[in-house]
């Protein structure tokens, strides 16, 4: 374990005090009936006919990182997905149709993130299967993709060989989960700050290309990259984390609860609000979501946010309770 996955580790850990009475108190299963089928792959929906990496793997992680046990999903998509990792260490999406084998169907999304969270998923397998040789020699490869990616002149990672631009949230991802020795992981961490932070307007932007500055800032990406960095465990130059997060939640809250109406629900940040000890945003989220469940609009990770809040005891806000 990396000296930010030990610190990633701690900072989640005191949310789950008094869940386990004891050493021998087995850590609530993550369960995802309905999200995988007898192959291993995680859809994206349940009952859902794709299957994204990127979202599968965010909510493994986001539940292990949680105190969960992810022990059983993992390790079968883990299996799953391997095969499927091309010879420049790269994954696609994957969709099928009823009764059909998945089939790659798309490129990813960004490759940065991708990799640095499959590195990720293979430290948390059982040792037998870490050091399978398929597992060795694709953390190599994967390894060696994502070194690929790296921008000398920025000192970032680009999102793939084909978009040559970086992102915010994606650089914080391979910083807070990719295998850096310390030096290197301060070093990554100052250029991010010196590439995304505008100190005109006093916020990170979301991307290195250009046109981004001059765009009106949205839920998403804009609002939610000013949050990312607590998720991730980044520190932010010169400000404190739990301030940062007040004022965030003064401005964005409402926001943040009404995106379930046409968007997907935003269920991290259910998750961040636990972490902070405000068990009142988390419970209205809870509140909020409720028939949404397994619907349309509740990705895998949705699921895992929702796991892990109600694991730590927090229920739906009462009806009167203040949730704008």
């Amino acid at each position: 374990m990396t000296a930010r996955h030990s610190f990633l580790a701690c900072a989640f850990a005191f949310m789950f005090t008094g869940l386990a009475t004891s050493a021998a108190t087995a850590a609530p299963a993550l369960v995802l009936d309905g999200y995988t089928d007898s192959s291993g792959a995680i859809t994206v929906l349940h009952g859902g006919e794709s299957t994204d990496p990127y979202f599968a793997m965010q909510a493994l992680l986001l539940a292990h990182d949680n105190g969960m046990d992810i022990s059983a999903p993992a390790a079968r998509f883990a299996n799953w997905l391997v095969p499927f990792q091309k010879p420049d260490g790269t994954f696609d999406r994957f969709c099928r149709k009823a009764g059909s084998a998945w089939v790659s169907c798309k490129t990813a999304d960004a490759d940065d993130s991708l990799l640095a969270m499959w590195m990720r998923l293979i430290e948390t397998l059982p040792p037998a299967l870490q050091k399978s040789p398929i597992m060795v020699k694709s953390r190599a490869i994967s390894r060696a993709s994502l070194d690929h990616l790296y921008q000398p002149s920025r000192g970032i990672y680009m999102v793939s060989p084909v978009y040559l631009h970086g992102l915010f949230m994606d650089n914080l991802e391979v910083w807070a989960l990719a295998d850096h020795g310390e030096a290197d992981a301060r070093k990554l961490a100052a250029a991010i700050h010196a590439t995304f932070w505008d100190p005109v307007n006093k916020r990170y932007l979301v991307s290195t290309q250009l046109e981004q500055r001059t765009q009106k800032p949205a839920f998403y990406p804009d609002h939610v990259a000013q949050v990312f960095p607590l998720l991730m465990g980044y520190a932010l130059p010169g400000r404190d984390a739990a301030t940062h997060y007040r004022d965030w939640m003064r401005e964005h809250r409402a926001e943040w609860l009404r995106q379930g109406v046409a968007d997907y629900p935003w269920g991290l940040i259910a998750v961040l609000a636990v972490r902070q000890r405000d068990t009142a945003s988390a419970a209205c989220w809870l509140r909020q979501t409720v028939g949404m469940r397994h619907s349309a609009r509740w990705a895998v990770t949705d699921e895992a946010s929702w796991q892990v809040v109600t694991a730590r005891g927090v229920k739906p806000a009462a009806a009167g309770a203040d949730c704008n």
